[in-house]
């Protein structure tokens, strides 16, 4: 059974291996590729290769910043449990790690993709802005699946596979994208095709979770996610 809070004194010497050699080999790939506040985030958090975050000193960093906690989950959340949690400033994640024979493959989530591709943003108000305000809506339109879909979709294709303009350059800031090296890489290929930030035709966009992403959406800063809301209000409240 995987564990439903992090017990730091659990993690295993291979464990730890796991950690650094995601995080290592991960790193030195998109350092490159990655938006420079993700790698101010990294810094703000205070993660390394050599040390499994721990929780507790996560969320103590994050509270100085933005106010957002970690919390864990053995799996991931439903829906309206999701949903609620980031409507109150909270991130849900898996504490527990893939194995080392698992290392280039898992179809679930672990604490890798949570943690190190999700959390650090936690730290940067304009981001985390546009988070909250995501969980909120949905809040509103939980019974509504059409209304509830159209805010999973702007969720799919901004916090989880969204791009960034940075000094005339394209680059990656969605979680999806962070964790995973040959996403970081085709993302930014000459070949998918890359839209500029558009409410209407995110929330129309259907998307598959199985598959490399086709299209990705570039915004040009996270201020202008924020004060997007005026259109996603009108979209679903009108």
């Amino acid at each position: 059974m995987r564990p439903a809070e992090q017990i730091y004194s659990n993690y295993t010497t291979d464990d730890f291996k796991v950690w650094e050699l995601l995080y290592t080999r991960q790193i030195n790939f998109i350092e490159d590729k990655v938006a420079f506040e993700f790698l101010e985030s990294l810094e703000t958090v205070g993660f390394t290769s050599d040390r499994i975050p721990n929780f507790k000193e996560v969320n103590n960093t994050l509270s100085k910043y933005t106010g957002w906690q970690i919390i864990t989950v053995p799996k991931l959340a439903p829906a309206d449990v999701f949903f609620n949690h980031l409507s109150e400033k909270r991130f849900t994640a898996t504490c527990w790690l893939r194995t080392l024979d698992q290392i280039d493959y898992l179809e679930e989530p672990d604490m890798f993709h949570d943690v190190f591709a999700h959390t650090p943003l936690l730290s940067n108000k304009e981001y985390t802005d546009f988070f909250q305000k995501i969980g909120q809506r949905a809040l509103q339109v939980i019974h509504e699946p059409k209304k509830l879909t159209m805010l999973q979709r702007l969720y799919w294709f901004t916090i989880e596979f969204g791009l960034i303009r940075s000094s005339e350059e394209t680059k990656i800031y969605g979680a999806g994208i962070i964790s995973s090296k040959g996403e970081a890489e085709y993302s930014l290929s000459n070949e998918p095709t890359k839209l500029n930030y558009d409410v209407a035709k995110i929330m129309n966009h259907s998307f598959r979770t199985d598959i490399i992403q086709d299209t990705y959406y570039v915004i040009d800063s996270f201020e202008q996610l924020s004060k997007s809301f005026d259109q996603i209000d009108n979209h679903l409240f009108n």
